[in-house]
């Protein structure tokens, strides 16, 4: 793992086969949120398996859902204020890779 110098918000680029990903400092907040949901519906399905009221369990889910939707939406922004950013110092088709990167990715907000 190489840690690109010269941004405050370092990033660690990690090779995948032939594919790249980038792992942001911020990620490791996404991954917490994600850990604590996964434990959210792990209580979920111990609820229902002890019959307990819709309701506890509705507004169980609706936390889950929302915890999912936050990480989501933190994800996202740190793809637009880093990799966007990055893509406008760079030309050719590496721009247009990631244009159409984030053209893909607001489908998801």
């Amino acid at each position: 793992m190489a840690a690109r110098k010269g941004s405050a918000t370092a990033e660690a680029i990690v090779d995948v086969g032939s594919a790249r990903e980038t792992l942001h400092h911020s990620h490791k907040d996404v991954i917490s949120r994600m850990n604590r949901a996964a434990g959210q519906v792990r209580n979920i399905v111990a609820m229902i398996e002890a019959q307990r009221s819709c309701l506890d369990i509705a507004q169980q889910m609706h936390a889950v859902e929302a915890a999912i939707r936050s990480a989501k939406k933190a994800l996202i922004k740190d793809h637009i204020d880093h990799c966007l950013d990055a893509a406008a110092e760079v030309t050719g088709p590496e721009r247009r890779t990631a244009m159409a990167e984030f053209k893909e990715i607001t489908k998801y907000l």
